[in-house]
């Protein structure tokens, strides 16, 4: 595949920093993130690197220790509704944000909610996790 260098998450200087998740199938995934978020595909695969927006996913399937994290398994959520990290994607406008990505299939957990500050709403991606969709309100 080919791509733009300015899109993959390899900077000349300094860091970026990319979202690694552990996904069940690659495929499913790959499409979910490109279809609701626009998402860029770098790579279709082994593991899947998505540009969206002004970030990078990586995507990969989960696995025993390696040598380099000899005690660390990677796997997806076992429990959807016990969570330690999630995504979080600042909108400019999120009842069109609602109305266009549940239109192309995400699942709200609930209608955005105005919690003073900012207007928010989380969906779930196809292994279980957690986004969370905000509009900032100063």
């Amino acid at each position: 595949m080919s791509f733009n260098t300015e899109d993959f998450p390899a900077p000349s200087e300094g860091f970026v920093v990319a979202h690694f998740l552990v996904v069940s199938d690659q495929d499913r995934s790959r499409e979910f993130y490109r279809s609701i978020f626009d998402g860029k595909v770098l790579f279709e695969r082994d593991p899947v690197i998505l540009k969206v927006a002004n970030s990078w996913l990586i995507l990969n399937e989960g696995g025993g220790p390696t040598d380099d994290k000899p005690s660390v398994t990677l796997e997806t959520p076992t429990d959807p509704d016990r969570v330690s990290a999630f995504l979080n994607i600042r909108v400019a406008d999120i009842a069109k944000a609602y109305r266009e990505w549940s239109a192309k299939g995400a699942h709200f957990l609930t209608e955005p909610k105005d919690h003073g500050r900012e207007i928010r709403a989380y969906i779930r991606d196809p292994d279980g996790h957690l986004i969370e969709v905000g509009e900032a309100r100063f």
